[in-house]
């Protein structure tokens, strides 16, 4: 409940903030990729102004996702390296506790008369 809460007090401004800026921004406007000629229809786009912004957004947000990722390889590594670790130390305690027992097990217990 909170969780949903909480959602709707942060997603219900960012779309009324999306869509007025989508709104205000509704003029096409033509991206130029060609710094010669801009007027070269074959390496330029015309599209709403909205559109050039949230494609930007996009890949901002992916470009620094990636980034992200790539920086916390070295953490990722350590993790997986735990793992094993921990893996190898359960599977030699189990081993250890199996010999306890077979040398309990064996054991000549005196008895007292």
């Amino acid at each position: 409940m909170i969780r949903k809460t909480v959602n709707i007090i942060v997603l219900v401004p960012i779309a009324i903030v999306l869509i007025v800026l989508s709104v205000a921004n509704r003029q096409a406007v033509t991206l130029a990729l060609n710094p010669f000629e801009p007027t070269d229809p074959v390496l330029s786009a015309t599209a709403p102004f909205f559109v050039f912004l949230f494609a930007a957004l996009i890949l901002g947000m992916i470009i620094g996702s990636m980034a992200t990722w790539v920086s916390q390889g070295k953490h990722r590594k350590r993790a997986r390296a735990g793992a094993t670790d921990a893996v190898k130390w359960q599977s030699e305690a189990e081993r250890q506790r199996q010999r306890a027992e077979t040398a309990a097990s064996q054991a000549v217990v005196p008895v007292k008369t």
